[in-house]
């Protein structure tokens, strides 16, 4: 397909600027290829950004993905990315009542603090020496995998090999999780904190057949080869921020304001239509790298729209004056919020609200988790701000599929958080309510985002965080060499639904880097 007359062509096009689409600009253009970035906002950073989001409030918060496990410190090597991540010292709290007491489990802090929380809970050790034994063979397994995102994908025989562990591949790969959890653990809280991690952006049972929630598991506890999640300092636009300055600085070109509206390709070249507000332009290139979910590919394309996804989830953002005070008084509520805080995620309590939901029901006891990013990073706070005690919240919450909303995404959303706080202040010693902070206008500073809000804001199918369901992190049927690759042999898929996709990890990216660069 010869360009037309006075086409710019470039060796790259790149449609779409989140974090994988400016990790490939990045390796591209330090490769010495010619790139164009083209981003339908005027901004970067797709769903990696940080932003101020209550008015006249000085608080830089990560609005809609929160936390980094999956990122190779291979790309930020390469990539000579400024960007740091820090750990968090609490892993979790979950909070329960039990005989009349509010208590709960937390996990951190130690070996042996975390050991005394298993036996004050549970009454024995045994509960917490099942947890050493079950993360001991997931970290065994995150070690071996990991490494293996960004290489060519393996044959499901070849990574099973380099897995090893017979009885881990089918606890993992071939046996539902919740067959997993329940030979390991006996304490229903205890398998409902284990169970969290197959389900974040994932609508399923512990037994679904499918093994959706395996593949979600899989991908939560591999990351950085360890399965730690990590706290991006600055917020997670300070990533973003740092791929886009190293794209520029190695030559690529990215501009804001330019939607991709038509991909027509040959095979050999390619021919990218976009649309400003001027007006409509057409860029040449060999190669044209797509940084958008498969639903959006296929209209870029032309070709037939794959099936539907769905998200499940409800995203809250929330500042607070200050921390609230928990029931439980034994936990600082500094350390019970500064690592995952699980509401209504008992097992039984996870198993009822996905009955619920996937009966066409909100859940009576929406299941969500929440964390403080402020504690571990207090530089997303204005100095105002942190020196009169501020806090932000972020809450994710579980099992509400975007078919839920569809009759009125407003009302039902209100009707969600109402229920999801009121579950969170079951376990209050004060509302939450009344630790919030206002804006400017004097509104409380919480928004809340549907899978239908992340659909209209983001282009996410359905909502769906990942794009599409989770693949294994091995070559299945048309998967190509490296995940990325579509039918149309120069346009390849850059985004979260290629294989190995999914999470803030710039694995896509680096994939499709690397497929374009022949390696």
């Amino acid at each position: 397909m010869p360009a037309h007359e006075g086409t710019r062509t470039y060796d790259a096009v790149i449609v779409g600027g989140g974090h994988n689409g400016l990790v490939a600009a990045a390796y591209l253009a330090r490769a010495g290829r010619s790139v164009l970035l083209l981003e339908r906002l005027g901004h970067t950073g797709g769903a990696a950004v940080s932003s101020r989001p209550f008015a006249g409030v000085d608080a830089r918060l990560s609005r809609y993905s929160y936390l980094v496990s999956l990122l190779p410190d291979k790309i930020v090597r390469e990539l000579g990315l400024d960007f740091q991540v820090r750990g968090r010292t609490i892993s979790s709290y979950t909070p329960v009542e039990r005989g009349g007491r509010a208590t709960g489990l937390l996990v951190g802090g130690g070996e042996e603090r975390t050991r005394r929380a298993f036996a004050e809970l549970t009454g024995d050790e045994r509960e917490f020496t099942a947890w050493q034994r079950f993360y001991g063979m997931t970290g065994e397994v995150a070690q071996r995998v990991f490494p293996t995102l960004t290489e060519p994908l393996p044959t499901r025989a070849a990574l099973r090999a380099r897995v090893g562990d017979e009885h881990a591949w089918r606890a993992l790969f071939e046996e539902p999780v919740g067959v997993t959890v329940e030979e390991h653990f006996r304490d229903d809280l205890v398998r409902g904190v284990v169970l969290t991690d197959a389900l974040i952006g994932t609508f399923a049972d512990a037994h679904d057949p499918s093994l959706a929630q395996n593949r979600c598991f899989l991908y939560h506890v591999i990351g950085g080869g360890t399965g730690a999640w990590d706290v991006p300092v600055g917020g997670m636009g300070a990533l973003t921020d740092a791929l886009a300055d190293a794209a520029r600085a190695a030559g690529a070109e990215i501009v804001t304001g330019h939607e991709a509206v038509r991909i027509d390709t040959d095979g050999r070249t390619a021919e990218v239509t976009y649309r400003t507000g001027d007006g409509e332009g057409v860029v040449a290139a060999r190669h044209v790298l797509v940084n958008a979910s498969p639903r959006e590919l296929a209209a870029l394309t032309g070709d037939p729209a794959p099936e539907p996804a769905e998200g499940a989830q409800l995203k809250v953002n929330m500042l607070l004056k200050r921390l609230p005070r928990l029931k439980d008084s034994s936990v600082d509520p500094r350390e019970a919020f500064a690592g995952t805080f699980h509401i209504a995620e008992g097992y039984q309590q996870l198993a009822t609200a996905h009955a619920q939901a996937a009966a066409g029901e909100l859940p009576a006891a929406p299941p969500s988790e929440i964390y403080c990013h402020s504690l571990t990073d207090p530089t997303i706070l204005g100095p105002d701000l942190a020196e009169r005690g501020y806090q932000t919240l972020t809450l994710f919450g579980l099992h509400t599929p975007a078919r839920l909303f569809a009759h009125d995404n407003d009302a039902v959303r209100e009707e969600l958080l109402k229920s999801t706080l009121a579950q969170l202040d079951a376990h209050l010693a004060e509302p939450l309510a009344d630790c919030l902070a206002t804006d400017a206008d004097g509104r409380p500073c919480i928004e809340a985002k549907t899978p239908l809000d992340l659909d209209r804001d983001l282009g996410l199918p359905g909502g769906n965080i990942f794009h599409r369901p989770l693949g294994w992190p091995y070559g299945e049927e048309d998967t190509g060499r490296w995940g990325v690759e579509t039918r149309h042999a120069n346009v390849l898929l850059c985004g979260a639904g290629a294989a190995r996709g999914g999470g803030v990890s710039g694995v896509p990216g680096h994939n499709a880097a690397m497929a374009v660069l022949g390696e």
